[in-house]
């Protein structure tokens, strides 16, 4: 797993962000073990008391659970990370949508954005990205 640090935020919640990312994505399937603390703080080169934190924080929402001995799994309760996919997604669009409108630009006319980028060919969408 790739790490990104910004000293601007909490760490922690950096890392709760981007663990729980790297599980709605996929990256850390249902019923996966996680690798141990001491490696993933090393990974992410932060003190594994603020990775055990993190990882704390995601057990009491339940996206990841401990077996005593074995490590941390993550929850293969699909429920729940299909109800968190689409949390993230909705905060991502509010934050997306609060953007545009900084720019002059409504949800309409991001919409409509959205939908002929989507219809782009894959050059086609090169050139939007480097515009």
């Amino acid at each position: 797993m790739k790490w990104h640090i910004d000293a601007k935020q909490p760490i922690y919640l950096q890392l709760i962000r981007q663990i729980e990312r790297a599980i709605l994505s996929g990256e850390y399937a249902p019923g996966e073990k996680l690798p141990p603390v001491r490696e993933l703080a090393a990974d992410a080169s932060v003190n594994p008391n603020t990775m055990q934190r993190a990882l704390g924080q995601l057990e009491q929402v339940g996206l990841v659970y401990a077996k005593r001995t074995l490590g941390r799994f993550v929850t293969e309760d699909a429920e729940l990370i299909a109800s968190l996919k689409e949390k993230v997604a909705r905060e991502m669009i509010a934050d997306f949508l609060r953007r545009m409108r900084e720019m002059g630009i409504t949800s309409e006319e991001a919409a409509e954005m959205i939908r002929s980028y989507g219809a782009a060919s894959e050059i086609e969408r090169e050139e939007y990205h480097h515009e």
